[in-house]
């Protein structure tokens, strides 16, 4: 009765758990369950199944973590985009992460809605490498055991469950599959349409101060940070005189900009992602709106590095954002 499972439980639990850390709506608790039961009748090794599925579980997470690390909160909005209100889905998460600290990766998994933020939202808030895998990896065992341990004691009662999955192992492994091919086919369409952003002009920190000495006082000159609010924290410094515009409310900020911008007006643009992602974004719908824009190249990091002027966030503008260290 459970031949699917028998033979086929440890690579459609290693996939669906995989592909669920990385933000596909499948049902990771629902085969966890599964597998537990089907580990009391001696189908699968529980050990096993629980390495296979940490494993996955923290690969998945992992690959978050560094996409919200290397693109600020792009992915975050991302991963909000079937929300009914994104900008909403985005800040709620933001939020509970910030009440609870890295805390949060120990029962994310728990909490619909939030098991796929959490791990690109600590990549986002720059969190310590290695305190993210040791954190991650015992929360992927707790979410893990607490399903399997359900899944084993009740298996007698899931029996019908268990029977109605392996029944239809076919249709889920044809699932799978069809996730798997939507999420590549996904992942080239976003690739291929991040190209228009190469079109978008650069400025080096050195060329950008150079054009504020001489500056032309008929001529406007704005200098815009778009660092998601996960960067701020008290301390931190922007590029002096700089005005914050809000990537995640972008719309908004454009038509305010757009109401006072002569032709003319020049804006430059700086975030601390690396490639400057979030830049290449705002600068990108700014220019769509016929705006002058340009991208700093190498963004806060490379202004400060070459020691030009900074001065500090204002506090309207900062988010206190827990302590990882």
């Amino acid at each position: 009765m459970l031949y699917a499972l028998e033979h086929h439980g440890y690579a459609v639990l290693a996939t669906i758990i995989f592909l669920a850390a990385c933000g596909l709506p499948l049902p990771a608790s629902l085969a966890l369950l599964t597998v537990g039961a089907a580990a009391a009748r001696h189908f699968l090794r529980i050990d096993l199944a629980l390495l296979l599925a940490v494993t996955a579980g923290v690969s998945g997470d992992l690959l978050l973590f560094l996409g919200g690390r290397f693109t600020g909160w792009w992915l975050l909005a991302f991963l909000c985009r079937l929300s009914a209100n994104p900008e909403n889905c985005t800040f709620r998460a933001a939020n509970y992460f910030y009440s609870k600290g890295s805390r949060t990766l120990l029962f994310a998994k728990f909490i619909p809605g939030l098991g796929a933020m959490a791990a690109p939202l600590a990549g986002s808030l720059q969190m310590r490498f290695v305190r993210f895998i040791r954190l991650d990896v015992l929360g992927n065992l707790l979410y893990c055991a607490a399903w399997f341990l359900f899944g084993y004691v009740f298996s007698d009662s899931i029996l019908l469950v268990e029977e109605i999955l392996v029944t239809a192992s076919h249709i889920v492994l044809i699932v799978v599959g069809l996730a798997v091919i939507a999420y590549a086919i996904a992942f080239l369409v976003f690739t291929l349409r991040a190209r228009r952003y190469d079109r978008i002009q650069r400025i080096s920190a050195a060329d950008l101060a150079a054009r504020l000495s001489e500056q032309d006082p008929g001529r406007i000159m704005l200098i815009a940070d778009v660092r998601s609010h996960g960067y701020y924290d008290p301390g931190t410094q922007r590029i002096k005189n700089s005005i914050r515009v809000e990537p995640n409310r972008l719309h908004a900020e454009v038509a305010a900009l757009t109401e006072f911008m002569q032709p003319e007006c020049e804006i430059y643009i700086y975030c601390s992602c690396i490639r400057e992602t979030t830049s290449a974004r705002v600068a990108y719908d700014l220019s769509e709106k016929g705006c002058n824009v340009r991208i700093i190249d190498g963004g806060m990091r490379a202004w400060v590095k070459a020691g030009f002027p900074v001065e500090p966030v204002p506090a309207s503008d900062i988010e206190h954002l827990p302590q990882f260290e």
